[in-house]
């Protein structure tokens, strides 16, 4: 924790023209930190949801971190106090990766040590050969751990991860989850979108679970994470199963299913 500072949610409403996406919505204290998880079905409302927190959509209701409100932020302001990686990377521009590392720096403060500083981000996002590549020479998941870098750079203590591991195979995943976790370790608040709901429960300190714009259920991962919230909420069969104290979601098996239809028909 940091001093007990944590970001709050109250009545949060996003509508796109006349459709309600994000409706009265309340979220317990998100406390600096701790690592927090939006999930929910294709829908609900949690890539808005995090934009609303990162002042990027218009939203009504109060988003404040602390005692500060975070809507008057100024564009300099709020890249010290707000970083937001988007589920889309944005077209490449022509820059190289560590130009636009440094832009991003720059975008908080002027800094004669920005190409120093640049290298100790990328270093830490395990890209550093990759400083001098062009961005559209980059892969998918390149680019989307060169998002995450511009994203951190200045160390801002709100973090908001749209889908932030969905182009990694397995092992950048984790080296990304842990990545996650240091932030928080160092003081940020991190809330993240993801889908993949095992991912979540094990790196999340809470879930909070969105569908058609309003707040589930929230809690601790085995709290938040249960058959029941899948079969209401996802539509899902499935179970959610404990091994060496980690929390697993299970599919059940459809072939086990029609064999039981099957038999069932059978005079």
């Amino acid at each position: 924790m940091s001093g007990g500072v944590a970001l709050h949610v109250d009545g949060l409403a996003v509508a796109y023209g006349t459709r309600p996406v994000v409706r009265a919505l309340t979220l317990p204290p998100i406390s600096a930190g701790t690592v927090t998880v939006l999930v929910g079905p294709n829908g609900a409302g949690k890539s808005t949801v995090l934009k609303a927190l990162a002042r990027i959509v218009p939203s009504s209701g109060t988003v404040k971190f602390g005692d500060d409100d975070l809507r008057p932020l100024s564009s300099r302001d709020r890249a010290r106090t707000i970083g937001f990686m988007p589920q889309t990377v944005p077209p490449a521009a022509e820059l190289t990766v560590i130009e636009s590392v440094i832009v991003s720096l720059q975008a908080g403060h002027d800094s004669a040590d920005a190409e120093k500083r640049a290298i100790a981000v990328l270093r830490r996002v395990g890209i550093a050969e990759l400083a001098l590549r062009p961005l559209d020479r980059l892969s998918g998941g390149e680019r989307q751990l060169v998002s995450l870098a511009q994203t951190i750079a200045l160390s801002p203590p709100l973090l908001f991860l749209d889908e932030p591991t969905s182009a990694l195979d397995l092992a950048r995943q984790y080296d990304v989850m842990q990545l996650v976790r240091s932030f928080a370790a160092e003081g940020a608040a991190v809330v993240l979108v993801m889908h993949d709901l095992t991912l979540a429960a094990h790196w999340a300190d809470s879930v909070i679970v969105l569908n058609n714009g309003r707040l589930h259920s929230a809690g601790v991962p085995s709290e938040a994470i249960t058959a029941s919230m899948l079969k209401e909420v996802y539509g899902a069969s499935a179970s959610v199963e404990t091994i060496s104290g980690r929390l697993f979601v299970v599919p059940s098996d459809p072939g086990a299913s029609a064999n039981t239809d099957e038999r069932k028909r059978q005079p």
